[in-house]
């Protein structure tokens, strides 16, 4: 299965639930704090707002032009921006000139799909590329948390509308990379040769040394280069192939023993723990909570 579909499925099975939207006025220097497991939406209805990503963690959309690029350090987003962040690292969003901000705390349900999705999005041109979700955004939210506008909103349209902020914002990200695709392309031939068995035949006993002389290369050089091209080792683009593999296996209804076997390992044990590894569930219960998403 490719990425790209997997991100659709990720797509259609995300689960939220909003909490209470309030609308935010920052003064210079004031800033809003996400706590680690803190998910939530932040539109820019004006001025200006400085987010920082650690770790890469980070993706900056310019939903706009349909680019996308990893971000690491501080991004800055505009009026018409959008911010989420799925609650996997502390961020901090401060402003030097003063912001009107819509904030929309969220739970959002963990799936073993969702981890197809970036832990933090900055959108620029949000507004623009997504006018009904942004006008949504806009006007979502009382005027603070508890505050004289407190009022007592309809939770099932409430719903309705962040998640179409939501799945609007994470759709800009996802139309932006077009070279979403599996396995990973290269255009050195022979690491393509490569590539190319590997995913033809997942479930063979692969050694280095096979690989090395698939690809007319010395074990040193062959890893070297592997690693450069895919960024992981042989051994691990094996079990990337296996899984994705074992997913689409376990999806069409065969039973975990048959994918182990089909897949090479020595026991379903093996399997049961490369996957879990993988997924972070057991694969029974991947192939029932696929099951029920599907009904």
């Amino acid at each position: 299965m490719t990425s790209r579909a997997a991100l659709e499925r990720a797509l259609s099975a995300i689960d939220v639930h909003p909490g209470r939207a309030w609308q935010q006025s920052l003064s210079t220097g004031e800033s809003v704090t996400l706590s680690r497991g803190e998910a939530a939406i932040v539109y820019v209805r004006s001025g200006e707002l400085t987010g920082l990503s650690a770790a890469r963690s980070g993706c900056s959309v310019n939903a706009s032009a349909g680019s996308a690029a990893a971000v690491e350090g501080e991004r800055t987003l505009l009026a018409g921006d959008a911010f989420i962040s799925l609650g996997c690292h502390p961020l901090g969003l401060s402003s030097q000139s003063g912001a009107e901000v819509t904030v929309v705390p969220l739970e959002v349900v963990p799936t073993v799909d969702t981890r197809a999705l970036p832990p933090v999005v900055f959108v620029s041109g949000f507004a623009r590329a997504e006018p009904a979700a942004a006008g949504l955004a806009a006007h979502l939210g009382i005027p603070a948390p508890g505050g004289a506008g407190d009022r007592h909103g309809d939770e099932t349209i409430c719903k309705l509308m962040v998640t179409t902020v939501l799945l609007s914002a994470l759709r800009a990200w996802a139309a932006s990379d077009q070279d979403l695709s599996w396995p990973p392309r290269t255009s050195d031939p022979f690491l393509a040769r490569v590539a190319a068995a590997i995913d033809a035949d997942p479930g063979k006993e692969w050694t280095i040394d096979q690989l090395a002389s698939l690809g007319a290369m010395s074990r040193s050089v062959f890893a070297a280069r592997f690693r450069e091209v895919f960024g992981s080792s042989p051994a691990s683009y094996v079990t990337a192939v296996r899984m994705r593999r074992a997913k689409d296996l376990l999806e069409a209804g065969t039973s975990v023993s048959q994918t182990s076997r089909v897949l090479g390992y020595a026991s379903d044990e093996g399997f049961r723990r490369a996957f879990r590894r993988h997924a972070g569930v057991a694969p029974s219960a991947w192939r029932n909570g696929r099951r029920a998403i599907t009904a």
